[in-house]
């Protein structure tokens, strides 16, 4: 395996399994944070403020999501784009890349922030917000709104360096401003007693010095960060590139947020007991797609930096080595879910009536976690071939399944309630197959051969070897 700069992992030499699996736990060390930082966060503003003040910052968290996402889903694309500039072994044009994706994250994001800011009060009145806790959830996600420029320079800082390799630096970064967010936070909301405008402000502060600091770090330790004024030139056609897969990847993540919305509204209908249990398991399914959602990560830049180099073959070993990854860790967590549901459960609530609902839902949806798997997986390396087309369709069929499966199922009287759980399994398998029938026909479109297309064999399929080089 050889190493292109002291921060740069050249994924395109080496056994492909221990490539993905290296690069993915920097990763999942950072996901994992960043989930225990958020339970962090609210347990700060739940505690020194009160339950009304965590329910204010709770009604925000949809509709922000799915700005950022906007700004996300452009960044992703620039650090595809790169990762197979870098697979190509083409210096000048990762650095450009480089220089146009920032151009790109310097005005999208300040216009979806604008919108956003303007956006915020009518969309909460959509939301049907309480009247109660209105005002600090404008105030709040105002302030958020103003942060999506600095969200945006961490996540264009740590796409790029992604692409080339680096997992481990935008990690600790992520540390840094995770301790710091907390450390903001007590001071700002418990010191200066400024409530739920205080949270918002400690973590704009936390994002923006992780922000400058990573990039800072990036341009003085990264040689393809070391530009001079030829590489900064604007580039129409990386700039094309770039916009033209960064926005399906936005809409497809903004298309999510809004169906986790429609799908809301279902659940409030059932009253107090399955919104509880509902958020206890979406709770844990956030963990869950922990590993998951780093293992597509890891595909996208491992796909990226091969398919550039034109080494097809090791596109297929990477797609066949996450998915055996994926299914083993299915394996593993189907019993855990399947035996200890009821304890995982009482980790977030102790009411017994939540606790057993929640625990037979979560043997409901674990049954579908291959499907969920596979979703990420596919997503993972027709992201990294820069296929635009999947995202969007992708997006479209989990808007569609969650639109139109919860309300079908719940109707059911046989069903009801557990039509909620059941219909995000059935949305998980519409999702997976969807995306399992674009690689077939997308590799097949450019030319890559592939002799199994049975996931299930390609998970199994481990004897075969495969070029390193």
């Amino acid at each position: 395996m050889k190493k292109a700069g002291s921060t740069v992992l050249n994924m395109t030499e080496g056994n492909p399994t221990s490539l993905i699996i290296k690069f993915s736990i920097p990763m999942l060390i950072g996901n994992i944070f960043q989930q225990l930082y958020n339970l962090v966060d609210s347990v700060i503003v739940g505690q020194f403020v009160g339950s009304d003040a965590l329910a204010a910052i709770g009604a925000t968290g949809s509709a922000t999501f799915m700005f950022f996402a906007l700004c996300n889903g452009i960044g992703n694309g620039g650090g595809i784009i790169t990762a197979q500039s870098f697979g190509k072994g083409h210096k000048k044009e990762v650095k450009t890349c480089i220089t146009n994706t920032a151009y790109i994250m310097l005005v999208f994001p300040l216009i979806i922030g604008i919108l956003a800011f303007c956006l915020a009060g009518p969309l909460l009145h959509l939301l049907d917000t309480p009247e109660n806790i209105f005002p600090e959830s404008l105030s709040y996600m105002r302030i958020m709104c103003v942060g999506i420029i600095f969200v945006s320079l961490y996540n264009f800082a740590s796409s790029m360096l992604r692409a080339l390799g680096d997992s481990k630096t935008p990690l600790y970064f992520l540390i840094f401003s995770c301790i710091l967010n907390t450390v903001l936070d007590i001071f700002f909301v418990y010191v200066l007693n400024t409530g739920v405008t205080g949270a918002g402000i400690a973590t704009v502060i936390s994002q923006f010095v992780s922000g400058i600091t990573c990039l800072l770090y990036a341009l003085k330790k990264n040689e393809y960060f070391k530009l001079n004024k030829e590489d900064m030139k604007f580039n129409r056609m990386i700039t094309g590139k770039i916009i033209k897969l960064g926005i399906p990847l936005s809409l497809q993540f903004s298309l999510i947020a809004i169906s986790c919305m429609a799908l809301q509204r279902v659940v409030n209908s059932f009253g107090e007991t399955a919104m509880a249990a509902f958020t206890a398991t979406s709770r844990m399914e956030q963990l869950i797609h922990q590993p998951y959602q780093t293992l597509g990560t890891a595909l996208s830049t491992f796909t990226g930096q091969n398919f550039g180099a034109g080494k097809n073959e090791r596109v297929v070993a990477g797609y066949k080595k996450g998915a055996m990854i994926m299914v083993i860790f299915s394996a593993l967590m189907l019993p855990i879910m399947q035996f200890f549901g009821d304890n995982i459960i009482r980790i977030f609530v102790s009411d017994e009536p939540v606790v057993e609902m929640g625990a037979r839902a979560l043997r409901i949806t674990s049954y579908f976690y291959v499907a969920l798997g596979t979703i990420y997986v596919v997503r993972g390396v027709l992201n990294g071939l820069g296929d635009a087309f999947f995202a969007l369709l992708n997006g479209i069929v989990e808007v569609a399944g969650r639109f139109i499966v919860p309300i079908l199922l719940t109707g059911v009287a046989a069903i009801g309630v557990w039509g909620l759980w059941w219909s995000v399994g059935i949305v998980w398998t519409m999702a997976g197959a969807s995306a399992l029938v674009r690689y077939r026909m997308y590799l097949k479109k450019i030319g890559v051969r592939h002799e199994r297309q049975s996931l299930g064999l390609l998970a199994l399929n481990t004897s075969r070897s495969y070029p390193t080089a």
